[in-house]
C-alpha cells in the first residue's frame, strides 16, 4: 500500500510543543515496542488499540508516510463538514480548508490531503490485521479479554472501511455497487502490503457487514467497558460497533438494518439537556456521548486540533481571523421554542475587515449597525460571554456550539466521534425510507422533542414531510460533526450557497456543485502515491 506503510505500534504518542508558534510542533513516538512484543500477550494487543485511540487525533509524523500537517479526526471531521458547506468559513484566514472547501483538495491526486487520509485509514486496517491473524494463527484462547481485544480490531477494521468507501467510491444508492470501483482490501500484515486490485463498492460494503458483525459477536461475550471516567469513552465498545453498524446499513439503504442497529446503539447514552447541549461539546463526559478521542494534555496537536479548526474560542489565527458560520437559511427555520437557536449569533458584528462578504470592519460597513457604540457594545458582550480574546473577529450568524472548557487559550479538548442523537436520526431516516410513518414521527419526536419544546413530530404526516424535517434536524443537531458529505452523498443532493451566507469570492468551485448522482468530482482522488507505489493499480484505476 502507500509507500509500503509500516506498522508501528505503539503504546501511546507524545505530543510535543516546541515553540509558541504554531508551526513549530512535533510528534514523537516515547514507547514504540517491537512488533514481536507487540502482539505477544493480550495485554500488548491492548497497547496496539490504545495507540490506535491516540492514532485517531494524533499528528503522525512520527510514521513512515505520516505529516504533521493533519492530526487525524481532528481534521477530516470538520472537513467532511467544509466539503459540502455545512460548516461555512467567514474568510480565508490563515487558509486551513481553503482547498478543500474550494473543491481542489479531494479533487487533486497529489494533495497531500487525499494523501494522509487514504494513510490513516490503510494504517489502522494494517494494525487490525495484524491482532486479527495472530489469535486466528497461533489458536490462542478467546476468553472475556480476548474477545474485547477482537471486538475493538474487527470493529475498528469496518470503520477504516466504510471510511475509505464512502470517500473514494461511488455512493452505494447512486451508483452501481456492483460494478463500481471501491477501495483495495487489504489483509497484509508485513511490507510491502500489496493488496488486490480494487474492490467493488459491494465488495468492500460486504467486508465492512463480515467485519462489524464478527466485532459484535465479540463484544457480546467481552469484558464490557469499563464506566465512570470519560477516558474509557476512547475505546470502542458494542454500542459503537452498533453506531458503526447503522452507519454503514444507513449509507447502503438497508433501512431495518439501520433503524434496529441504530436503537442497540444509543442504549444507556440518554440525550443530554439543554444545559449539556450549550455547554460546548468539549468532552466526553456528556451523557449522550458513545465514542469520543480522550485528548490528553499532554498528547494535544494544538494548533492542529479540531477546536482549532472549528471553536470560535480557540486561540488560533484560524479562529480570531474566521468564525465559522451556521447557514442563514436554515437558522431563520430554527423555532424559538428550539434551544439549539441560542448556538448561533445572527447580529454578531462583522469586526473583521477581512471578511469575505465585504461587510466587515466597522458599523460603516455592517448592515447590521449604524453607529460604533452598538457595533462595538455588541462585540464587547459577545468577547465577555463567551470567553474569546479581544484580538477574536466576530461575524453574523457564527456558531458558538464548539466551546472549549478553558476559552481563550490553546488548551486541548475531547473529540466526539459518535453521540446517540444521530442514532435517533439514523432511526427515523430508515423508517421514513421504510414508509413506516408512525415509527419514523416517534424517533424523531424522540429527539426534535427533546430540543424544541413546542414540537409536535404529528405535523409530518408523510413520507416526504418527514425527510424533510430529517434533514433539517441532521443539519442543526449535527452541525460541524463530520456529517455533511455523507448525507449529501446519499440524498443526491449538491450544493448551492446563493443564500446561505458563504461568499462566492472565497468559495469559488465550492460555491455550486451539481448532484453526486451527475457529478464524479464528489468521488475523492485516489492518492498518486499509491498507485505510484502499489502494483496492482494504474492510472486507469484513477477515480
Amino acid at each position: 500500500m502507500l509507500r509500503k506503510i509500516n506498522i508501528i505500534l505503539m503504546s501511546f504518542l507524545m505530543m510535543t510543543l516546541t515553540g509558541c508558534s504554531e508551526d513549530f510542533l512535533e510528534t514523537k513516538p516515547t514507547d514504540a515496542i517491537s512488533a514481536g512484543d507487540a502482539l505477544a500477550s493480550p495485554a500488548n494487543m491492548k497497547l496496539i488499540l490504545n495507540g490506535l485511540h491516540r492514532y485517531m487525533y494524533a499528528q503522525t509524523g512520527s510514521l513512515p508516510g505520516g505529516s504533521n500537517t493533519f492530526a487525524g479526526e481532528h481534521y477530516f471531521i470538520p472537513m467532511f463538514d467544509v466539503i459540502p458547506g455545512v460548516l461555512i468559513h467567514s474568510a480565508p484566514a490563515n487558509g486551513w480548508h481553503q482547498a478543500e472547501l474550494r473543491w481542489i483538495a479531494h479533487t487533486v491526486p497529489t494533495d497531500a490531503m487525499n494523501e494522509q487520509l487514504w494513510f490513516q485509514r490503510y494504517h489502522f486496517i494494517a494494525s487490525c490485521n495484524s491482532i486479527i491473524k495472530k489469535v486466528a494463527d497461533d489458536n490462542l484462547v478467546i476468553d472475556e479479554d480476548m474477545s474485547e481485544i477482537l471486538g475493538q480490531a474487527y470493529a475498528y477494521r469496518a470503520w477504516a472501511y466504510l471510511k475509505l468507501v464512502t470517500s473514494f467510491g461511488k455512493g452505494y444508492l447512486i451508483g452501481n455497487p456492483s460494478t463500481d470501483p471501491g477501495v483495495p482490501l487489504l489483509f497484509s500484515t508485513e511490507a510491502p502490503y500489496e493488496s488486490q486490485p480494487r474492490s467493488t463498492v459491494q465488495e468492500v460494503y460486504d467486508q465492512i457487514e463480515q467485519d462489524i458483525n464478527q466485532s459484535i459477536a465479540y463484544f457480546q461475550n467481552a469484558t464490557a467497558r469499563p464506566t465512570g471516567d470519560p477516558k474509557h469513552k476512547s475505546q470502542i465498545n458494542i454500542n459503537a460497533a452498533y453506531g458503526i453498524k447503522a452507519r454503514m446499513a444507513l449509507s447502503k439503504g438497508d433501512w431495518q438494518t439501520a433503524a434496529d442497529a441504530a436503537v442497540m446503539a444509543r442504549d444507556g447514552f440518554p440525550l443530554m439537556d439543554e444545559a449539556d447541549w450549550l455547554s460546548g461539546f468539549n468532552t466526553n463526559n456528556l451523557s449522550e456521548v458513545i465514542w469520543g478521542g480522550n485528548v490528553i494534555q499532554t498528547e494535544t496537536t494544538f494548533f492542529r486540533s479540531y477546536f482549532y479548526l472549528v471553536s470560535p474560542t480557540f486561540n488560533g489565527s484560524q479562529n480570531r481571523g474566521n468564525p465559522k458560520l451556521f447557514n442563514k437559511e436554515i437558522y431563520e427555520l430554527i423555532p424559538d421554542t428550539d434551544y439549539r437557536k441560542k448556538s448561533v449569533l445572527p447580529l454578531a458584528p462583522n469586526t473583521n475587515s477581512s471578511a469575505s462578504n465585504g461587510e466587515g470592519g466597522s458599523f460603516e460597513t455592517d448592515p447590521n449597525y449604524d453607529n460604533e457604540a452598538d457595533f462595538e457594545a455588541a462585540y464587547d458582550e459577545i468577547i465577555a460571554t463567551y470567553g474569546m480574546t479581544d484580538r477574536h473577529n466576530t461575524h453574523p450568524y457564527m456558531h458558538v456550539k464548539f466551546l472549549q472548557k478553558n476559552p481563550g487559550t490553546i488548551d486541548p479538548d475531547d473529540v466526539i466521534y459518535m453521540r446517540s442523537s444521530e442514532m435517533y436520526l439514523i432511526e427515523a431516516e430508515a423508517k421514513a425510507m421504510m414508509n413506516d410513518i408512525t415509527g419514523a414521527q416517534d424517533a424523531l419526536g424522540m429527539l426534535a422533542g427533546a430540543r424544541d419544546s413546542a414540537f409536535d413530530k404529528t405535523a409530518y404526516g408523510t413520507q416526504q414531510a418527514l425527510m424533510d424535517q430529517i434533514k433539517f434536524q441532521w443539519y442543526v443537531e449535527l452541525y460541524g460533526e463530520g456529517f455533511g458529505y455523507t448525507n449529501h452523498i446519499r440524498w443526491d443532493e449538491g450544493i448551492d450557497h446563493t443564500n446561505s451566507g458563504a461568499s462566492e469570492v472565497l468559495y469559488q468551485n465550492g460555491f455550486m456543485q451539481g448532484r453526486p448522482s451527475v457529478n464524479d468530482e464528489w468521488i475523492f482522488k485516489i492518492p498518486q502515491a499509491e498507485i505510484d507505489a502499489n502494483p496492482n493499480l494504474t492510472e486507469a484505476d484513477q477515480n
